[in-house]
Parts: structure tokens; C-alpha cells; sequence
């Protein structure tokens, strides 16, 4: 999840696991006993007892039709409809006003940050003054937004980081902890389309509006071109989906605009219309995929260049099918991956690496868990702090591959059941759970990890369980069957129950 810069502290409690003696893996669903066998593993993650479970196959193999298509590209493309016609924390660009006015565009600024609370430290543990904190927000020129403003377009051509204001200084809510910089929000990938809104007053920043997130970003990486070549260079083919967790393109001296740009998951990337036998920035093209890249002249405008990208590089012409076995796949190309909070350190946080996971299938989420536990438009469950513990463990037993599980400032993917217990692939900054002596064990996991559902604890007294605030199935129908209060177990269907957390 992210939350806006400057707010109250981090809401993700961290989560760990209990493991279990290694067994075969199984499809079967249940709830999950009230408390697991504690074995933990040299390692300390729990629930983890056989290196095997850290591929991808050991999940694969247990599902009955891992190739069963979930979405089809035509479902698949009525869902994205929907999400950006009824989910107000997404921007349709091409439905965007001519104009923009002063209103609007103070909107987009005042949502993108606001002023702390209490006290804020830099990298070295001191503590930021107010004075910087003004200058900062005094950097936005809030004030000369112009009443009335044409609207401008841009493809944004180097990963680059979405600020909350406009400054690269790191600052945290608690001295010594460097990871979570309460201005990093978001990043945008090479080939995003982007609305611009407004500009710094040190000119080195401009606040833009993509599909999915709306801040600061630094104007280097941003050319400006006109309504129809940024929205055209979304929809043109033939193209390639990047379907590695992070690829690049080839090392060029000759046109340095395109050479090693890192390409994540999900990225649609058309290719360039060029002679298939000579050179393409010094080197032959027959071994690679040229794409079409976006590129910033020296005056701001948008140029395109042509790019190698290596053949042997995970990609694909075009998204992959929504299957279990590929949503599996897919998660596990990133196993070990270093946390990125809001995308920091060019990796992903736990909302970032399940939306980039969809999006190499064509499925479109939210930027943040916060939008995405409730969006209108996916199927979710939604739990309020005073539903039961027989709620909560029925949904856990239907739960299937694929479905995302939501605690306050977390999700969480689903990969399968195991001995009795629910495993999930997630994006984490920590974790704990409660050892054979009763007391809670904290594990810094940092990155993309494989841990169970069940044990995982929120506070001294709540699990994940007790804190799930939503499920959401991205890729069909959502049921929360009704329970028998004394078994915990389903007594048959029921229909959705959709409401806002």
C-alpha cells in the first residue's frame, strides 16, 4: 500500500510464519486449524520446511487444470472498462478535457501530499527543520497555477520516481529507518502515457497525471508530444509484453537515450518499423527484438528512437493468458526481490509487484491497496475490525489461486493450500508470528517471500486473519458462502457481499 507522504505512521505490521513438517502439496481447501505445529526451519521462516517450495512447480503441480484460462482477452478488456469508468483513483487520459483549470489541478496537488504532523528525519537521523519543509511545498508553485490551461501530453522515457513534492531528499517517520521515505510514492515505466499538469518553481520537476497515479516527477524523463502520438504509442502494434521481472535494453554508445533502460513486468512496448538487415545503434538487429522507444530532445519535445531488446529477454507478443499456473509463474520471477517502498531502490512494494503480475496477463489494478481492496470494479469481500472469526476463516477456505488478501497497509497473493494451511506470495517489509514460547518472533523479510497465511500475526493479539479488511479476485466471481458458527466451515452458496470497507 501507499499512503500519502506525509500521513500518520506505516500501517504494515509486519507478518511471518509458522512452519509445518514438509508434505506433498495439496489443492485441497479448508479452514486452517486455530493454531500450527511449530517447526521453524533453520532459516526462521515459518511454514517454509522444504527448499522446493520456492518454486514455482512445487505449487503448479498440484493444481488440477493449471492451464485453465480464468479472463478472457475480451473479459479481460470489459473489466479494465469498468475499473477506469467506476474507479475514481484511476485517470482515463484520453477522456481528459481539452482545458484543464486551476481547481482541478489544485486538487491533484493537495491529494499528493500534506504537511506533517510530527517530526520527520533525514538519512543521517536528523531531524528536518520546518524551514525545509516549507521550501518543498513552496517548490510546487501551487500559487501561479494559471486559471486555464491547455491540456499537454507526454511519454515518460526513463524509470522514474513519483514524488509527493518536489525534491529528491529522502525523509522518515522514524530516525534510523531508511526504507520508507515518506516522499516516495509511486515510479512510472518507459512508454507510460502521461497528462501534465503543472511545473515546479526550480523547473526541475513537473507534476503529471498517469493512468493510475497522479505526483511529482523528475522533467528529464518526461517528452512532451501531442494528444495523438502519447495516446497512439499505447494501442500500436505489433508489439512486446516485458514478462520478466525486470529486463533491459542493450547497451548502446551510439544513442545513449535508449541503452540499458530498465523494462518491468507488464510493459507494452511496439516495435520499430526497420530494415531487418542493418545496423540498429551499431549493432545487427537478428538476434534481438527492436522496440519503438519514446526519447526527450534537448528542448523537452518527444522523439522516438528504435532499440534493441535481446531475444533471449523474457517478453512476449503479446499477454500472457490468465491461467493459475502463469499467475504462479509470474510471482515467482520475482522471489527475493528486495522491498521497494513505492517502488524505491527500482524494484516494487507489495501492491506494485501484484499489479505487475495482472498486468503481464492485461489486467489492470489500482496503484494502491487502499484502492484495490474496494475498487467497484473487481469482485471483493469485504470484512469490517467487528466481523466474526466464522467469516473470516469461510473465506479463507474458498480462497484460490490468484486472490489477493488485504490487512491494513498489505496484500498478498494466494499460490495455493498446504497442510492444511493457505500459502501467499508477497512484496513485504516484515513479518512475524508467535513462537513455540508464546512470544512474538519479528523476521525482517525485506522482499518477495513465500510464508503461510495462518500464522502470520498483525499485533500481540490479532493474526492477518483477524485484521483481513478485504479479498478481491481479480479474475471472476467472488462468493462468501454463509457458515455454521460453531464449525467455521461452509454450509453452501451465498451471494457477493460487495460493500466498502
Amino acid at each position: 500500500m501507499r499512503i500519502t507522504l506525509l500521513a500518520a505512521s506505516l500501517l504494515l505490521a509486519g507478518g511471518l510464519c509458522q512452519p509445518l513438517h514438509a508434505r506433498p502439496p495439496s489443492s485441497a481447501v479448508g479452514p486452517a486449524p486455530a493454531t500450527a505445529a511449530a517447526h521453524v526451519p533453520a532459516h526462521g521462516v515459518v511454514g517454509i520446511t522444504d527448499e522446493a517450495m520456492l518454486t514455482p512447480g512445487y505449487w503448479t503441480s498440484a493444481m488440477s487444470a493449471p492451464d485453465r484460462v480464468l479472463l478472457d482477452t475480451s473479459a479481460i478488456g470489459a473489466q479494465n472498462r469498468r475499473l477506469f469508468e467506476l474507479d475514481r483513483s484511476m485517470h482515463d487520459l484520453g477522456k481528459m478535457p481539452s482545458r484543464l483549470d486551476a481547481k482541478r489541478v489544485g486538487e491533484w496537488l493537495d491529494g499528493a501530499a500534506s504537511r506533517p504532523t510530527t517530526p520527520r528525519w533525514d538519512v543521517d537521523g536528523n531531524e528536518v527543520a520546518p524551514d525545509a519543509i516549507d521550501a518543498m511545498f513552496a517548490n510546487t508553485a501551487a500559487e501561479s497555477i494559471p486559471a486555464m490551461q491547455a491540456t499537454r501530453y507526454g511519454l515518460v522515457v526513463h524509470r522514474t520516481d513519483m514524488r509527493s513534492l518536489p525534491t529528491t531528499m529522502r525523509i522518515f517517520s522514524t530516525r534510523g529507518d531508511t526504507d520508507i521515505d515518506r516522499l516516495q510514492e509511486s515510479a512510472l515505466f518507459p512508454g507510460t502515457p502521461v497528462v501534465i499538469a503543472h511545473e515546479s518553481a526550480d523547473g526541475e520537476w513537473l507534476f503529471v497525471v498517469s493512468p493510475r497515479y497522479a505526483a511529482w516527477v523528475d522533467k528529464r524523463h518526461v517528452a512532451e508530444g501531442s494528444r495523438a502520438q502519447v495516446l497512439g504509442y499505447r494501442t500500436a502494434s505489433p508489439y512486446r509484453i516485458i514478462t520478466g521481472g525486470t529486463e533491459h535494453t542493450v547497451f548502446t554508445r551510439e544513442e545513449p537515450r535508449v541503452s540499458q533502460l530498465q523494462l518491468d513486468m507488464g510493459i507494452r512496448l511496439p516495435l520499430a518499423d526497420v530494415p531487418a538487415n542493418k545496423p540498429v545503434n551499431g549493432h545487427h538487429p537478428y538476434a534481438s527484438y527492436v522496440l519503438d522507444m519514446p526519447v526527450r530532445n534537448e528542448d523537452g519535445s518527444l522523439a522516438m528512437s528504435p532499440a534493441l531488446l535481446p531475444r533471449r529477454a523474457d517478453s512476449a507478443a503479446d499477454y500472457l493468458p490468465l491461467t493459475p499456473a502463469n499467475l504462479v509463474d509470474q510471482g515467482f520471477k520475482f522471489l527475493g526481490e528486495r522491498y521497494g517502498w513505492g517502488h524505491a531502490y527500482g524494484t516494487r512494494d507489495c501492491s506494485g509487484f501484484v499489479s505487475e503480475i495482472y498486468r503481464s496477463m492485461g489486467v489492470e489494478l489500482p496503484r494502491n491497496t487502499s484502492a484495490q481492496a474496494v475498487s467497484p470494479a473487481l469482485q471483493h469481500i469485504s470484512f469490517e475490525r467487528n466481523d466474526d472469526s466464522a467469516k473470516r476463516h469461510a473465506a479463507v477456505a474458498q480462497l484460490q489461486v490468484g486472490d489477493l488478501v488485504y490487512i491494513p497497509g498489505h496484500v498478498m497473493m494466494v499460490i495455493g493450500h498446504h497442510g492444511g494451511m493457505t500459502y501467499l506470495i508477497h512484496d513485504t517489509h516484515g513479518g512475524r508470528y508467535r513462537g513455540a514460547d508464546g512470544e512474538l518472533v519479528s523476521m525482517a523479510l525485506n522482499g518477495v517471500v513465500v510464508t503461510p497465511l495462518e500464522p502470520m500475526m498483525f499485533s500481540e493479539d490479532e493474526s492477518y486473519i483477524d485484521r483481513m479488511t478485504s479479498i478481491v479476485r481479480p479474475h471472476g466471481a467472488l462468493r462468501l458462502p454463509p457458515t455454521d458458527p460453531t464449525t467455521h466451515t461452509a454450509t453452501g452458496p451465498a451471494t457477493n457481499e460487495d460493500h466498502p470497507h
